[in-house]
């Protein structure tokens, strides 16, 4: 680590905030406190001002107030540049319990703040009504329950950062790096950023949530002849005849099961065998040392190229760079 030495002129700090709120996921706001101190550590060495942390949690009598400050002699006035709202652990921020947050939100972004959010924090962001109509991204896990509540925002939850300008989404509980390394590269500049993630020994772009996410289908729709069907898929591993097969096996005519179908599960029957396939596949290339025509044929598909291409499309990565990054084999030699 380079050794800080603080000019005695004084300069204003841009400031990034932590907005705190019961059960939110701690380990992503020390963390990240952790990385910005890092890059302040960097900047200094570049002759530039590091960065303000601080974290705000909501008062008993209403409003927020700093309860942590990494810079406690600079004026009280100031309020963050960037203020993010974490995610949790345990539970979403309920309806009935985010309206002081969405609003101090709003009041901030109103007055110039950059709004940015980590997982479930998202749900927070969403709720000032500022992300309708604009792109976002929050864990994959959390995806139907974020369209339910927010079906104006276009929800993309295969990536991992959406930097949208004056608001930024990162995804899963870990992606609070990602979000980090974004917010550095957009205060200090990409050669901090880049210093900041070598240190830390963090890739700086490049992931998908797709890469990670394991298929979660819906099963609590209330469709029981489509909920019959998936737990046919799914014994068989989404290898069935066709449409046709499972159709006779809801016991519904063949378009009307169709219908039903997509309206319970948000997909066609093709894609979701498709995905309990490939999700098969992701096993065999994590556990076994088959080639990937042969785990093509064990998984239905004869077609080894057709299989490459699809495979790509779920999950974002090719099967032979989806095994380097997470077969057993390479893990243990991480370790």
């Amino acid at each position: 680590m380079p050794k800080v030495e603080v000019s005695d002129a004084k300069v204003a700090l841009v400031e990034v905030g932590m907005m705190l709120y019961p059960d939110c996921q701690m380990g992503m706001v020390l963390g990240i406190t952790d990385l910005f101190h890092i890059a302040g550590r960097f900047a200094v060495d570049h002759g530039r001002a590091p960065i303000r942390i601080s974290h705000w949690p909501l008062q008993e009598g209403g409003g927020f107030a700093r309860c942590y400050d990494s810079h406690p002699d600079e004026p009280e006035g100031n309020s963050p540049t960037v203020l993010i709202a974490p995610g949790s652990l345990h539970k979403l921020l309920e309806a009935d319990e985010v309206a002081p947050y969405a609003r101090w939100l709003l009041d901030r972004h109103a007055h110039g703040a950059t709004l940015a959010s980590n997982c479930g924090g998202a749900f927070a962001l969403a709720a000032t009504g500022l992300l309708a109509g604009r792109p976002a991204t929050t864990h994959w896990f959390f995806a139907e329950e974020f369209r339910t509540r927010f079906p104006d925002v276009r929800l993309e939850s295969d990536r991992m950062v959406i930097d949208d300008g004056d608001i930024v989404t990162a995804g899963g509980l870990m992606a609070w790096t990602d979000l980090g390394l974004r917010i550095v590269e957009r205060l200090l500049g990409p050669t901090i950023m880049m210093e900041t993630a070598r240190f830390l020994l963090i890739d700086p772009g490049g992931r998908e949530q797709r890469n990670y996410a394991s298929f979660a289908p819906r099963l609590t729709h209330g469709d029981e002849a489509v909920l019959k069907a998936q737990h046919f898929l799914q014994a068989k591993e989404g290898r069935v005849g066709g449409v046709s097969e499972l159709a006779a096996e809801a016991g519904l005519e063949e378009r009307t099961f169709q219908r039903r179908f997509k309206a319970a599960t948000g997909m066609t029957p093709v894609e979701y065998s498709q995905h309990l396939r490939v999700g098969k596949s992701r096993e065999l290339l994590e556990f076994t040392k088959r080639t990937v025509d042969q785990i093509a044929w064990s998984v239905g598909y004869e077609d080894a190229a057709a299989f490459r291409k699809l495979f790509h499309r779920i999950t974002g990565l090719s099967p032979n760079e989806y095994r380097q990054r997470f077969s057993t084999e390479s893990i243990q030699r991480v370790a």
